[in-house]
């Protein structure tokens, strides 16, 4: 198949959704597709609605595309653009805007909604995520499930090493995402604040909202946990890699998270879940076996959570192992992709049929 792949912004951008989005363009080319990369300048939301009266933009979308691959991301300048191209389009929705609690949801609604009624195809990252699509007017027949592989590290570590690092000096809880409001690092630094016993925290991100960042660190002095907490900044896949190995457990609390691909990555070194009940992390952590779930903002939830693996090593080693089994469990990206590829297939008939 001869594909476009639209996406805003770099590639490169680190985060779970450009990553998935990498790895799909990589196993598409190993089947044998064509892929164009189609990188739209990353806009505000309002900008990125004018660019809908673009006639510029409709003319680099249009091209002797069998299927229009857009990561839903972009939406907000494809949403009536779409309208007018002539391929079929199929979206990659991670999660919807209007999903996240916010003062403009009811425009991010209506605007998503128009773009989906635009397209003829949508590839969902975790049955939450369907669920909501289907809300919005998709026919289910029209979507697939198609998750995040979590194996970007391998396998990372042996299960006797899980036992024994359970076993070792305080709790060593590690976060890591972009720091931003939507992550919920606040929380997480009011439930170690709460939480008994003794734990210290790692915080391992870009600080895109340099405003939050100062009010974390803020709070975290506020708290008196100056010698307990580190924020890190963004690092390489290696020294991830061994701040995973050297963890007990990862807490990434989030607002919503339309999957959660690094509580996955995270199981793959032993690591039990803190995550966020908002989304598709039901998807991948079952309470109180591989992680435990928290409502947005219950930063006593968290307390607890950390409370209870801080005090019981015992279990922290039988989550840690549960975690990695979970893991194992997960479908590589070639199975991921030939689900793509199956609703890729069965739009491109739909068209010529």
């Amino acid at each position: 198949m001869k594909l476009g792949f639209v996406v805003y912004g770099d590639l490169d951008t680190q985060s779970g959704g450009f990553h998935y989005d990498r790895q799909l363009i990589a196993e598409l080319r190993a089947a044998g597709d064509s892929v164009e990369l189609i990188e739209l300048p990353w806009r505000s939301y309002p900008r990125g609605l004018l660019d809908n009266l673009s006639r510029r933009l409709r003319r680099r979308l249009t091209g002797d595309y069998d299927v229009l691959l857009q990561d839903e991301l972009a939406h907000p300048s494809l949403a009536w653009t779409n309208h007018h191209l002539s391929a079929p389009i199929v979206s990659i929705v991670h999660h919807l805007r209007a999903s996240e609690s916010r003062r403009l949801q009811p425009l991010y609604r209506a605007v998503e909604r128009c773009y989906l009624r635009g397209v003829d195809g949508v590839v969902c990252n975790s049955s939450v995520t369907r669920d909501v699509v289907t809300d919005f007017g998709v026919a289910a027949d029209r979507t697939v499930i198609a998750p995040p592989a979590g194996d970007r590290f391998g396998s990372a570590i042996a299960a006797d090493r899980i036992t024994e690092r359970a076993h070792e000096g305080p709790l060593r809880v590690l976060f890591v995402g972009n720091i931003t409001p939507r992550k919920g690092v606040d929380t997480l630094i009011d439930g170690l604040a709460a939480a008994d016993g003794d734990a210290e925290l790692t915080v391992v991100g870009k600080p895109v909202d340099e405003g939050y960042v100062s009010r974390c660190r803020n709070r975290v002095a506020d708290h008196g946990l100056n010698e307990r907490v580190t924020f890190t900044g963004g690092i390489d896949d290696d020294a991830l890699a061994a701040a995973f190995r050297d963890h007990h457990v990862l807490a990434v609390p989030s607002q919503y998270e339309g999957y959660g691909i690094v509580y996955l990555e995270g199981m793959g070194f032993g690591l039990p879940a803190v995550a966020s009940r908002a989304g598709g992390a039901t998807d991948i952590v079952t309470e109180g076996e591989n992680g435990f779930l928290v409502a947005p903002g219950d930063a006593a939830a968290v307390a607890d959570a950390i409370t209870t693996l801080a005090a019981d090593r015992d279990r922290l080693a039988t989550m840690g192992l549960a975690a990695r089994k979970r893991y194992e469990s997960q479908p590589d990206w070639r199975e991921t992709t030939d689900r793509v590829r199956e609703l890729l297939n069965s739009v491109v008939d739909g068209e010529h049929s």
